[in-house]
């Protein structure tokens, strides 16, 4: 099963846009099931998110790292409406995190969550 988590930065993006855990959850099924809105290569992906009670075309935009089957971490997430996408820079700032993240070890998790920079999705954690 795939250990779901999302940086600090990402948290806030979700709570002011009332994005909720099952949403990210749900996201990482359709990745998982390989329905994918974009491949950006080296354990990236940009997945699609719907607003609450609206439909996925004018919602949110997510990037996330992540190893099937192991994790996924939100790095990034955007309104669709406020911007159109992300830049070649800022890609590969977003793969260079990729490894990174992919690459941490249980006990780095452990740390980074216990200093607050990441925070584990649950099925009992509604956002």
């Amino acid at each position: 099963m795939t250990r779901i988590y999302k940086l600090r930065g990402f948290a806030r993006f979700q709570r002011k846009e009332r994005i909720s855990d099952a949403s990210l959850r749900k996201a990482i099924d359709g990745v998982e099931a390989a329905l994918i809105h974009a491949d950006l290569g080296g354990g990236l992906v940009k997945q699609r998110l719907a607003r609450p009670g609206q439909g996925k075309s004018g919602g949110y935009r997510t990037v996330i790292a992540i190893k099937r089957g192991d994790r996924a971490v939100f790095l990034y997430g955007f309104a669709k409406n406020e911007r159109g996408n992300i830049d070649d820079e800022e890609l590969e700032e977003f793969r260079q995190l990729a490894r990174g993240f992919l690459g941490l070890t249980v006990q780095q998790i452990a740390a980074l969550i216990a200093d607050n920079e990441l925070m584990e999705v649950t099925d009992d954690d509604d956002g």
